[in-house]
């Protein structure tokens, strides 16, 4: 290597360091927190660093975010867990979650705890999961993926939706020609969704919001291969219905037309379900409708429940 020729492995190391030190010595200086490991920070959540990503440009007011984003309760039971693209807002009240997000740069990975209510009840503009009480705080991991500025995200939506067009005129296609060769004679919803009892209720209960529903469900592909099962688990599944992040939008529709001890098929194309980017895991591709078989178990008021 020439004399006047910069090591730029060497340098951005040595940059990572500094940003290190410096992160360092921020931490150092907050005050004392009630959680181990965890320090308070501007914004009033508590704060741990992860991963700490090269690119130090932090999120803010206006931006669009992709991230992995999973709850815990503090004692790290893992309750949710899913890859969200969002715009940051300015935050609304001290503790918010947009605190969070904005305390990240790109490829950072940090875990936070914040108000339970604050997240439920004035971000999500919802009722408390059943397995936390007012006060409680509760964990948020998050590994930040990308950021764009609003006019950055438009324009590669665009280039995106473009792009990715023609696979959504393929998937109508693979969809319309099941439901021929099925001969399935329903009409679909004006979602796109085929709702096809196959098993009554035992009462004319139906589920409100806030409602706390107890299901079984077999999610498969149209060619039948499965790729998830409540019932091979032996483990039904509990959520608070109409929360947001807790299941596909298909499968909340589909519990809306259900009373309480029925069961039916679903089948539901790819925008009620893992749309165009498919699921986080991987196992669901892009723009693939799939079929559930949901039996709805149990319907439960939150007041009935306490």
């Amino acid at each position: 290597m020439n004399p006047g020729e910069v090591n730029l492995t060497l340098l951005r190391r040595t940059l990572v360091i500094s940003g290190l030190l410096v992160f360092s010595l921020l931490v150092t200086s907050c005050k004392k927190s009630p959680f181990p490991g965890y320090e308070l920070i501007d914004g009033g959540v508590y704060y741990k660093l992860l991963v700490f990503g090269e690119d130090r440009r932090t999120a803010k007011p206006g931006d669009y975010v992709n991230v992995d984003i999973a709850y815990y309760t503090l004692n790290d039971s893992l309750f949710f867990y899913g890859r969200r693209t969002l715009q940051l807002t300015e935050p609304e009240f001290p503790g918010s979650i947009d605190y969070c997000f904005m305390a990240m740069a790109e490829f950072d990975s940090a875990s936070f705890i914040i108000s339970a209510q604050g997240l439920f009840e004035k971000t999500l503009n919802t009722e408390l999961p059943p397995f936390l009480q007012p006060g409680d705080f509760m964990k948020v991991n998050i590994k930040m993926h990308l950021i764009r500025t609003e006019e950055q995200y438009i324009r590669e939506k665009e280039e995106f939706l473009a792009w990715i067009r023609d696979f959504g005129e393929y998937e109508q296609t693979v969809l319309r020609n099941f439901i021929e060769h099925k001969e399935i004679k329903a009409k679909p919803t004006p979602s796109g969704m085929y709702f096809l009892p196959i098993k009554k209720g035992n009462s004319t209960k139906k589920v409100n919001r806030g409602d706390i529903v107890t299901v079984h469900y077999e999610g498969r592909f149209l060619n039948g291969k499965f790729f998830d099962s409540t019932i091979k688990r032996n483990q039904p599944f509990d959520f608070v219905y109409g929360t947001e992040w807790q299941v596909i939008k298909g499968l909340e529709e589909a519990i809306s037309y259900m009373t309480e001890g029925e069961k039916a098929i679903v089948i539901m194309p790819s925008e009620l379900a893992w749309g165009r980017q498919g699921s986080s895991t991987g196992i669901i591709p892009p723009f693939t409708s799939v079929i559930y078989e949901v039996e709805l178990l149990k319907i439960e008021s939150r007041a009935g429940r306490r």
